[in-house]
């Protein structure tokens, strides 16, 4: 695809549909091109209001942007096609949206008080010297966001409004006392329990398997034993790492990098100064004299009834008027001025000046020559992969076009789809888009160069296609004949288990039984939810699940998990009291007051999508983060036709 574009873009008829686009951008506009308008786009949509494609990406771009720095790591689309995302996502939005319009049609809004509190307290909005609302700074946030500041305010309003609803819908909600007593009793239930283990020098061991057996048993665990498909590839890179080395500084460029760059390598001059606003020159002239006379600027601010701007060691770029930056970065520490600006008449002291430094070409050295050395290796790469483009265009296969391109090719592998070799240690080489592409080839096939990120592309061909299939017996007998022993062993444990089980819930006490077998017996008493927890590793899950699932004086057989089955019988069970029932009924009280609010707030959330009629479109939001859509357009009350 890379190629085919490139070679396309060269093209005569390139040139006559670049022209077409033009016109047609000049006489119907860019929006209507591309998008046709926004007529029928809904992915969401309930009474009046409607989620556009373009709004549902915006909106999935934040929360995949969010959950990325969590993780800290990328996430792909295919994650998000495996995981249902997008579904949820969608299910998400669909909710917002029918509680929002519910709320408006109850006449549940917040004064505009309440939202002006809530916008005050998002920093975006406002300047960071002086704290006042920056309407550009607004507007800059918002496109950054791909939203219109009426969205970011509807839905400030929207959020406050739900956040009062949740509060009205829990007000004075308390679980009662019975439940969470109940809970607390299951918590701290105490149970005694005796068992015994049966280990493997207990059975007689099997005798050796045969040839059969063992296929039979790859048969029944083919889904563990099948070899992934692997393939041998030839693999062609550009990389501007590989060609660094090799690049000479030129002295001319490293002087014309240093004096581009003098300036931000370079500490800028700091002051720290006020500046008051005047509303003439006659104040202008007063406040210098005040100033000048020792007033403080608060004070000399406070009896003009103005708001001094404070600018803490900023450089004079940080004003924001540029003549009165000027003017004060030519004034001395203490000095006053007062000066005509393009934002009006101000009057600024200078309280401290913090001087400048000037970083010189040897300080400055390593980093350019640096920068000069990626560049130069930049497009030294992309010259060499436009050389192996062309031959490869021409009909020279990948060896040969690596070879007029300059560069080397190199055989990797068998490797498998996950980047492992046959070993299952990672083929060094190899990134997973190389591994893609590699596998979307057919044996045999090449691919166009592929460009991928920080200027490197490559190319690979598939030499070998080794096909998925089960090892031959020879090569895995031993260790198939060790996991085949071993399970067998554990069939007679488990088989001698039930019968020494058996003999006891016939009337032969435990410890007779466990003497029989040559067993030491072992009893834990008062053993409580809590205290299973810091056992779980020492007894195994199975063992515990069945002394708390066990009726007293039940017989059972388990796993541990120390290679044994256990015959054991739960002896007593202990209900809980005192102060520690009455202290976890609380604590239990507090969690299902939680749930049980959770579970409020989803039913509400569902009782307004079903009254608002809420319709979703999937598959339009699909489409709209780069999937393909899988579904049958999206039907009324919410639901997709399968």
């Amino acid at each position: 695809m890379f190629a085919a574009l490139r070679a396309f873009a060269k093209s005569w008829v390139a040139a006559i549909l670049i022209g077409l686009l033009i016109v047609s951008f000049a006489v119907f506009g860019i929006n209507d091109i591309f998008t046709g308008g926004a007529a029928g786009d809904a992915v969401v949509s309930a009474g009046d209001a409607k989620v556009t494609s373009v709004e549902f990406r915006s909106e999935f771009d934040r929360m995949k942007s969010r959950l990325e720095q969590q993780a800290g790591q990328p996430i792909s689309l295919e994650m998000v096609d495996q995981n249902g995302f997008d579904r949820r996502m969608v299910d998400g939005l669909a909710a917002r949206v029918a509680v929002s319009e519910m709320m408006k049609k109850l006449g549940i809004r917040p004064s505009y008080e309440l939202i002006s509190r809530e916008f005050q307290k998002i920093p975006a909005f406002f300047d960071p010297v002086s704290g006042r609302f920056d309407k550009r700074q607004f507007e800059k946030v918002a496109a950054e966001n791909n939203m219109t500041p009426e969205k970011i305010i509807e839905d400030i309003g929207n959020e406050l409004a739900e956040r009062h609803l949740d509060a009205g819908l829990v007000a004075g909600m308390r679980m009662p006392r019975a439940y969470a007593a109940m809970a607390a009793v299951y918590m701290t239930e105490a149970r005694d329990v005796a068992f015994f283990t049966i280990q493997p020098n207990m059975v007689p061991p099997p005798g050796a398997p045969t040839d059969a057996q063992l296929t039979a048993f790859m048969r029944e665990n083919a889904a563990q034993l099948t070899r992934p498909e692997y393939r041998v590839l030839s693999l062609v890179r550009f990389s501007p790492e590989a060609v660094a080395g090799s690049i000479a500084i030129d002295p001319a460029e490293l002087q014309k990098r240093y004096e581009f760059r003098r300036d931000t390598l370079s500490t800028p001059e700091t002051r720290t100064l006020v500046q008051i606003p005047a509303k003439d020159q006659a104040t202008a002239q007063r406040m210098v004299q005040q100033l000048t006379a020792g007033q403080t600027p608060a004070a000399v601010a406070k009896a003009a009834a103005v708001e001094p701007i404070l600018y803490d060691n900023k450089p004079r770029t940080a004003v924001a008027d540029r003549k009165v930056g000027e003017a004060a970065f030519r004034l001395q520490a203490n000095q006053v001025a007062a000066v005509q600006g393009d934002l009006g008449i101000a009057v600024v002291k200078v309280l401290a000046i913090t001087p400048g430094r000037t970083v010189s070409l040897e300080e400055a050295r390593p980093a350019l020559e640096q920068e000069l050395r990626r560049d130069a290796a930049m497009e030294k790469v992309y010259a060499q992969s436009q050389a192996y483009d062309d031959a490869h265009q021409a009909g020279s296969s990948l060896a040969e076009a690596a070879q007029k391109a300059g560069v080397g090719s190199m055989t990797l592998g068998p490797v498998a789809k996950t980047g492992i070799d046959q070993q299952g240690k990672p083929v060094p080489g190899l990134t997973q888009k190389i591994v893609e592409t590699a596998f979307g080839l057919p044996a045999g096939g090449e691919s166009e160069l592929v460009e991928a990120g920080n200027g490197e592309y490559f190319a690979v061909r598939v030499e070998r296609i080794i096909p998925s299939a089960l090892p031959p017996l020879a090569e895995v007998k031993d260790q198939l004949t060790r996991v085949w022993t071993m399970r067998e062993i554990g069939r007679r444990m488990e088989a001698r288990a039930e019968e020494f089980a058996g003999r006891i819930r016939k009337g032969e006490t435990l410890e007779a039984v466990a003497a029989s077998a040559g067993a030491p017996v072992n009893r834990m008493e008062r053993l409580d939810r809590a205290t299973a927890g810091r056992n779980a590793a020492a007894l195994g899950g199975e063992l515990l699940s069945q002394v708390f699932i066990a009726r007293p004086g039940e017989v059972f057989t388990a796993r541990n998990t120390q290679s044994g089955v256990v015959v054991g019988r739960l002896l007593a069970v202990r209900p809980g009291g005192g102060p520690m029932l009455a202290r976890m009924a609380e604590d239990a009280r507090g969690q299902m007051n939680g749930q049980m609010f959770e579970e409020l707030q989803q039913a509400s959330r569902l009782a307004a999508r079903n009254e608002m009629k809420v319709k979703v479109d999937y598959n339009r939001a699909r489409v709209a983060i780069g999937l393909e859509p899988v579904e049958a357009p999206a039907a009324k009350g919410g639901k997709a036709k399968k």
